[in-house]
């Protein structure tokens, strides 16, 4: 979690750490936010075969798997939570995403209310 908004390269950094644990490549499914637009052209450029996109449909957040992990995570564990400050907000935002991300039958069900199949 960045405390400000990302820009184009902080994104392409993120992009490329992840493409180096796949040697074949990755296949990334985007919304169509500018950021996203801006390093997803200088990705493909820049690695041809590796960096591959599929984007959302403009305007469809319940196409979005990633839509849903936020719901959970904003109006289940942290419902009715006020921090002291951001840092704890932070800290308890990676904490409900963190136990998130254990529950795999509750990830699946994010893809399943897009109607994407794994």
């Amino acid at each position: 979690m960045y405390p400000h908004n990302i820009c184009h390269e902080e994104f392409q950094a993120f992009a490329v750490e992840v493409m180096r644990h796949f040697s074949r490549g990755v296949i990334w499914v985007l919304d169509r936010w500018s950021v996203h637009r801006a390093a997803a052209s200088r990705l493909q450029k820049r690695f041809p075969h590796r960096f591959q996109v599929e984007w959302l449909p403009p305007y469809a957040p319940e196409l979005n798997p990633v839509e849903q992990v936020w719901t959970r995570t904003k109006y289940g564990r942290l419902a009715n939570y006020i921090p002291e400050d951001l840092s704890e907000l932070r800290r308890s935002a990676h904490a409900a995403l963190r136990q998130l991300g254990k529950q795999q039958v509750s990830l699946k069900s994010c893809f399943t209310h897009a109607k994407l199949r794994l």
